[in-house]
């Protein structure tokens, strides 16, 4: 017998795979298959855009004829934004707005939530319930007009101040009149700089004020006006998971109605809550047409948000590299915040 022979004798002895192996990985291939138009679009139009806007910013595209020559040195664009007063400021409205938003919002919702839960047999809280929900229906500009007409000085919310006797009384106390600016005022309040600067010498010269700009204020309460029926919403949709057994088992317990909600409820409530201030930061982050609509960017920037400071140095200042400077700093803001966010539920699911 001839070597060949062996060898043909040997490969054709060799046991072929197992069918289950053959299915599982021909089953594996048409998932991938059917993934992979999906996978191939996402690579294009996300990762690929992001990683042109990223280069752009690095570019000296600062006209309205592109320019895709690289810029040296090569993060010299990101230094001048950081030391741009008007994103230092925009960056400290960020923070405020999101403190204001997020916390208004949570805490408005949760007491919503909790109000409804505890009437739930009464036949008019599906009504309320979905009065207070509207408001997410509408678009951030809708919401905007309404309250910039709502918070303008001459013909808004002050005429209620005339109205209502205040500023006729006030007057009469030898007091102003109680006129707010609004989204008008420029005045920072509960400034910390002179505070910073026992930590952080030099922080009293600062050019940026840090504080609380007083037209930013109206902004939150517009935004949180729409988002915390939606904050209600998803309250609401925690409670149901909670077992009336546990409920009856504290009350049992000695539990008044309110420890029940304080020490049993919201604390079963934290992943609810986590899920609410990602989505909500999210937002603020993000935060535009509201603010374009409602106050722009107000007086000395006092309104300004990255967003905008984005749109109008790349689509009016023709100052493309240093546009897409600040959105590839606000896709780092936001990822900071939906990356940890995304692991830890996927671990908790595992």
């Amino acid at each position: 017998m001839t070597d060949r022979t062996l060898s043909s004798s040997a490969a054709r002895a060799v046991p072929a795979p197992p069918a289950p192996t053959r299915r599982f990985l021909t089953e594996r291939m048409q998932s991938f298959l059917f993934l992979l138009p999906s996978l191939i679009a996402i690579a294009i139009f996300v990762y690929g855009f992001i990683s042109v806007t990223f280069y752009i910013s690095l570019s000296e595209w600062r006209s309205a004829t592109p320019n895709w020559n690289l810029r040296f040195p090569l993060f010299d664009i990101y230094g001048d934004l950081f030391s741009n007063t008007r994103f230092q400021i925009d960056l400290r409205n960020t923070v405020v707005f999101t403190i204001l938003f997020i916390s208004i919002s949570v805490l408005i919702g949760l007491g919503l939530a909790i109000l409804i839960d505890y009437n739930r047999r009464w036949r008019i809280v599906p009504i309320f319930r979905n009065t207070v929900l509207f408001p997410y229906a509408l678009s951030f500009i809708v919401t905007g007009v309404a309250w910039r007409w709502i918070f303008n000085p001459e013909a808004g919310i002050n005429q209620f101040f005339d109205l209502l006797g205040i500023n006729s009384f006030l007057v009469a106390q030898g007091l102003e009149p109680l006129k707010p600016g609004w989204t008008t005022d420029p005045t920072v309040i509960l400034q910390i700089n002179d505070a910073l600067n026992l930590i952080i010498p030099g922080a009293s010269d600062w050019r940026v004020a840090l504080g609380i700009p007083v037209a930013l204020i109206p902004v939150a309460i517009a935004a949180m006006w729409q988002l915390s029926g939606f904050v209600m919403a998803l309250y609401l949709g925690g409670m149901t998971t909670i077992s009336d057994e546990i409920r009856e088992a504290a009350l049992i317990d000695g539990a008044t109605d309110f420890q029940v909600y304080t020490r049993v409820v919201i604390p079963l409530l934290r992943p609810v809550t986590i899920s609410v201030v990602v989505i909500l930061l999210h937002v603020s982050f993000k935060i535009f047409d509201l603010v374009f609509a409602m106050a722009g960017t107000g007086p000395a920037f006092a309104t300004d948000v990255p967003a905008i400071f984005v749109f109008e140095q790349m689509f009016k200042g023709n100052k493309y590299n240093l546009g897409t400077a600040a959105a590839i700093v606000m896709l780092v803001m936001v990822a900071l915040i939906i990356v940890p966010y995304l692991r830890s539920q996927r671990r908790s699911e595992d």
